[in-house]
């Protein structure tokens, strides 16, 4: 009886490690040792060396030895359950590992990296079977509503010492850059991570302040996990930080905003508000929309407005009719 809890942990990380090889390339027993760590499966090197090797004399798994480190895959004809991931079940992992590369802790990332390839890899090598799941993959996709932007350079290090503060609830050490350009040293306590576009950015409040900024990650030259723990305030949210028009590009104070819209540019606002108490009546004969809403004052929803040329006329608040009829002057 006592070998059984030893045997039951043996099983869990030979069937860990069997997910995570690959069967196109090859990866080391360095590399699964990373993964499982990444994971929380701390085991040693010798102990993962020891596992594949015995799984490589009872699977259809080859060993590369011709160098060193020695490289795992795959033997082509193999079948086993490892890669019996079903059509629905390889649509949705290669999919999520392509919309949600930066919103996993890289930890936790680099964990499911066999699965993300195994789903990949299910996709191309059944075509018959995958063939619909294939196609959804060109039939959809995620398009921005601003001006296209190749996405800013990240440090992996810094990448993956924000995640790993920001799921452990640690202060981290940061040496950042402003969009002015000067460079500061701070502590922070990590809120949140937000994808906006191309640009990531992280919801913080420094060390003796009560306030919550946006930092953007790019700017980071370095950042350091303290492993010191805090209290996550209670007072924050991040969905409300957000619905408060933080990532509008610059902080204002809520507007009662009217103005009008020709229907054939406004159309998609009966269908798409700009709030939960967006109001609208048509005017001029049917051919405008006056569109009355509550929303945050930023500099996203100026850009917007100005967008529409002479087919917007913003009427209240003052300050926004200013804003808006200047730019178009």
């Amino acid at each position: 009886m006592p070998a059984r809890p030893a045997a039951q942990e043996s099983l869990h990380i030979a069937l860990e490690i069997l997910k995570r090889i690959p069967r196109h390339g090859k990866t080391t027993a360095r590399e699964l040792h990373a993964q499982l760590a990444a994971m929380g499966l701390e085991r040693s090197l010798r102990r993962i060396q020891s596992l594949l090797k015995f799984l490589c004399q009872h699977y259809d798994i080859e060993c590369d030895d011709s160098s060193k480190p020695h490289g795992f895959c795959w033997k082509p004809q193999a079948g086993l359950a490892a890669h019996s991931l079903n059509p629905s079940e390889s649509l949705l992992l290669a999919m999520a590992g392509q919309q949600m590369k930066y919103l996993l802790p890289v930890r936790m990332r680099r964990s499911l990296v066999g699965l993300f390839d195994a789903a990949e890899d299910r996709l191309r090598r059944w075509p018959e079977e995958t063939r619909q799941a294939r196609s959804w993959l060109g039939k959809t996709r995620t398009i921005s509503t601003s001006q296209p932007l190749l996405p800013p350079d990240i440090d992996e290090a810094v990448f993956q010492a924000v995640g790993d503060a920001l799921y452990a609830d640690h202060w981290l050490d940061i040496d950042y850059s402003n969009v002015a350009g000067k460079r500061s040293r701070k502590r922070v306590m990590p809120l949140g991570l937000v994808q906006q576009g191309v640009r990531m950015f992280l919801v913080a409040r420094f060390e003796g302040h009560a306030d919550a900024r946006t930092l953007t990650l790019h700017r980071f030259h370095s950042a350091t996990d303290t492993g010191l723990p805090f209290t996550r305030p209670a007072d924050f949210d991040l969905e409300r930080f957000d619905t408060e028009g933080q990532f509008g590009f610059v902080r204002g104070n809520r507007i009662d905003l009217v103005f009008r819209i020709r229907r054939i540019a406004g159309q998609h606002l009966l269908e798409t508000p700009l709030s939960l108490s967006q109001k609208h009546e048509p005017c001029e004969g049917g051919d405008w929309l006056r569109i009355r809403a509550q929303v945050v004052r930023t500099l996203q929803l100026e850009q917007w407005l100005r967008g529409f040329g002479r087919m917007v006329v913003v009427e209240e608040p003052p300050e926004m009719v200013d804003a808006v009829s200047d730019s178009a002057n």
